[in-house]
């Protein structure tokens, strides 16, 4: 007679497949609307700019509830913080101008980025994580450029399309490897 003990986290990795996938659809076609809405800060990019941060919430709810049998996912809450507060931020800053925005993204960036970063670190057991951590990575330089690119003349938020559609590559190629790297 043979027994199967599961590990807590043997229900996560199907979890966070899902999410991952979810996370990846979702900045593509958030880059492509923000693409297409056109230059500067209309209504609808506006929008699509506060949207992004709060998308990235409620991402971390579901990550939290699901990650609850692991442990305490503390990154994650702090992580729903500073992305509440980007959101905040990012609707302030977008009745300034692009320069602004480029500012508060940049910043919110570099911290979710290092969030992101630790977070993977502490699950690389599931597999699939070394894309978060790079992403995470990436994320803090990305955010430093956009701070940068704030002080140009013609700041313009394409950038912030591409950084979205990296993370959703990083996502996709995290969700396919999640739990075949035990």
């Amino acid at each position: 007679m043979s027994t199967v003990v599961s590990s807590p986290d043997a229900g996560l990795a199907p979890a966070l497949r899902r999410l991952y996938l979810v996370r990846s659809g979702f900045a593509i076609v958030w880059a492509v609307l923000l693409v297409v809405t056109g230059p500067g800060l209309g209504p609808a990019r506006i929008t699509l700019l506060v949207l992004y941060p709060l998308f990235d919430v409620a991402a971390a709810v579901v990550d939290a509830r699901s990650s609850r049998s692991t442990g305490p996912a503390r990154g994650l809450y702090l992580n729903m913080a500073i992305s509440v507060l980007a959101g905040v931020g990012l609707a302030f800053a977008a009745t300034s101008d692009v320069a602004a925005v480029l500012r508060v993204w940049g910043a919110w960036a570099i911290v979710s980025g290092l969030i992101q970063l630790f977070v993977g670190f502490n699950r690389r057991a599931l597999g699939g994580q070394w894309p978060m951590m790079l992403s995470g990575g990436i994320s803090t330089i990305a955010g430093t450029s956009f701070i940068l690119q704030a002080g140009l003349p013609n700041a313009s938020l394409v950038n912030v399309a591409g950084y979205a559609t990296l993370g959703a590559l990083f996502f996709l190629v995290s969700a396919l490897r999640l739990g075949r790297g035990r």
